[in-house]
């Protein structure tokens, strides 16, 4: 019998380990085969290797008794060690070989993982250690819907790498250093002499303020002069100025965990100035590395195939995001020995990290070749349009502010459900809860189920129906399945003891398979940072159900112990798939 402990929970690695056995008999001789194992959409089986044809390309000049990819295809199966996983096989076109696999052992696995939870479909990654850097907005401004791509996408991301069990550190990245500091703190000493008199309700809106700063710096040369000249007094480490900088910076800070409390997204600040010191030195070591250049009065780093160079230090001697982003990549590195730097931002930026990213290649700090380890990745997205089809923004043409967007997603989603009845049928405290569950959710599962690489159309009405491929359908198909184990009125932990799951019935099969792929489809959406993949599978496995629930009585049927195992189990994939997704399930509709 072929070994087939470990990561129960992945078929397509298992498979590949029984394979692996099949090719090392059937080629001895080549040592260098990996087997090709994918799940099937054909009718032929559930799963298929395709080393054949790549077999045949090699080996048919060397004297083999093989006379083409189907005879390949055939010895590959002959020679499959015995396995209680496989229930048949067979060999298609040109040595494809289709496996079907054994319902009872579907059945045994997914009652294992009822039995053992969850976490042991976890998926098991090459890497130990990464950092995700997302979100990342600027101090003084407040958050608008721009930045829910970066917060939503990055914390999914983050939430799989940590279920992959990978130690993910969470990192914002923001924009806390720069020239607009001296214009801020300007405009505050100016506005309140006494520094004992600033907080957020003498300062109001942080977003009017900068405002009001930037149009004095435009309209009043004196002030512009001083606010230039506080740039370099903050930098110099004046404590009158570091101290205004402090004040201004926490009272934004107040402002992004608001919002980061509402979306439950877990993050750690390191902003520009915390890698400020690291600068000198990372620029140093790259300047005997030979990489740095003098080029028109600043220091640059050519980079091969850009005609723009990466400006390291600019012509004043000043620093910018490039200085930032290659010290903070050297301390995610160095320091903090990150295996994986994911960055998550806008399309528009891929350049910028391209040519970060090239340069520490360079450097030596990156492997050259792109599959190795550490390497850093560029999650970029698409932008949030409006039904103009132009950037999504506010009557006013100003960008709309994230606290009003998820206002208004939960206000409407609450309206929904008291046109439902729901405010008779529930408490107050209930009735919240299912509103903010449906309405951030709907928000986070728009923006996620999409390609990120994609621009998409903000629909309120679109993301809150509860019909088709949205966060409302899918939350409402959870509560259905709760509310079948709930009516059955059996203790679903003691059938997980007592009872058996079986498949016998063709939709209970389907289902089945479907939920035994859930941690491969993980491990596709973790490596390729790809989270519509993950809410794909989660749109199917609702459908799977429903069909299942339609053709398969539950309760009050002979099977129906096996089928509240099935649904249990239903229960708990979706469950973890939404908590994935940053997205809180409901029990109720």
């Amino acid at each position: 019998m072929a070994n087939e402990e470990g990561n129960t929970g992945n078929v397509k690695q298992q498979l590949e380990k029984v394979f692996d056995a099949a090719l090392r008999a059937t080629v001895p001789n080549e040592t260098d085969v990996k087997p090709l194992v994918a799940a099937c959409t054909a009718k032929f089986g559930d799963y298929q290797c395709n080393n054949a044809m790549g077999l045949w390309s090699k080996i048919k000049g060397k004297g083999t008794d093989f006379r083409g990819p189907p005879s390949v295809g055939q010895a590959i199966m002959k020679n499959l060690p015995p396995s209680e996983m496989i229930e048949s096989c067979s060999v298609a076109g040109p040595g494809f070989v289709n496996v079907v696999l054994s319902k009872k052992w579907i059945a045994k696995i997914i009652q294992k993982m009822l039995i053992e939870g969850i976490e042991t479909w976890a998926p098991r990654l090459r890497v130990k250690k990464a950092v995700v850097d997302f979100s990342s907005p600027n101090i003084a401004k407040e958050m608008h819907v721009g930045h829910l791509r970066s917060t939503i996408i990055g914390d999914s991301l983050a939430r799989m790498l940590e279920f992959s069990n990978v130690e993910v550190l969470r990192r914002n990245h923001v924009g806390d250093w720069g020239t607009q500091f001296g214009m801020l703190i300007e405009f505050l000493f100016d506005e309140f002499p006494n520094s004992e008199d600033v907080n957020e309700t003498a300062i109001g809106q942080l977003q009017d303020f900068y405002k009001k700063s930037k149009q004095r710096f435009d309209s009043d040369s004196e002030f512009k002069e001083r606010a230039q000249r506080a740039v370099v007094r903050l930098q110099s480490g004046e404590p009158k100025y570091h101290q205004a900088w402090a004040q201004i910076c926490e009272m934004s800070r107040k402002e992004f965990d608001k919002v980061y409390k509402r979306l439950r997204v877990d993050i750690e600040e390191k902003g520009e100035s915390f890698y400020n010191p690291y600068i000198p030195g990372v620029i140093d070591a790259l300047s005997k590395k030979g990489l740095v250049e003098e080029s028109q009065g600043a220091r640059v780093i050519f980079i091969e195939g850009v005609n723009i160079p990466l400006i390291v230090v600019k012509s004043d001697g000043g620093y910018n995001y490039a200085s930032t982003d290659l010290a903070a990549l050297w301390y995610r590195l160095n320091q903090e020995k990150a295996e994986w730097i994911i960055y998550v931002t806008d399309v528009g930026q891929q350049q910028h990290f391209d040519m970060v990213f090239s340069a520490a290649k360079r450097a030596g700090w990156l492997p050259s070749e792109d599959g190795s380890y550490p390497k850093a990745s560029h999650v970029g997205f698409g932008l949030v349009l409006g039904e103009d089809g132009k950037r999504f923004r506010t009557r006013s043409t100003e960008v709309v502010r994230l606290v009003d967007l998820l206002d208004e997603a939960k206000t409407r989603s609450k309206t929904a459900l008291i046109e439902r009845g729901k405010a008779e049928e529930w408490s107050e405290e209930e009735l919240e809860q299912t509103a903010e569950a449906a309405g951030y959710g709907a928000v986070k599962y728009a923006d996620l189920k999409n390609n990120r690489l994609t621009n998409y159309t903000f629909n309120f009405d679109q993301m809150l129906n509860d019909k088709g491929n949205t966060a409302v359908y899918l939350l409402y198909a959870h509560a259905r399945i709760s509310s079948i184990i709930r009516k059955s009125g059996k203790d679903i932990e003691e059938l997980k003891k007592t009872e058996s799951l079986m498949l016998d019935h063709a939709d209970e099969r389907v289902l089945g398979l479907h939920l035994l792929q859930f941690s491969e489809v993980v491990e596709e959406a973790c490596t390729n940072l790809l989270p519509n993949v993950l809410c794909e599978y989660l749109y199917n496995l609702s459908e799977y159900f429903t069909r299942f629930y339609s053709n398969c009585q539950v309760v009050g049927s002979a099977e129906e112990t096996s089928r509240l195992l099935l649904c249990e189990a239903t229960a708990t994939v979706m469950r973890k798939c939404f908590y994935l997704l940053g997205i809180v399930p409901v029990y109720k509709i």
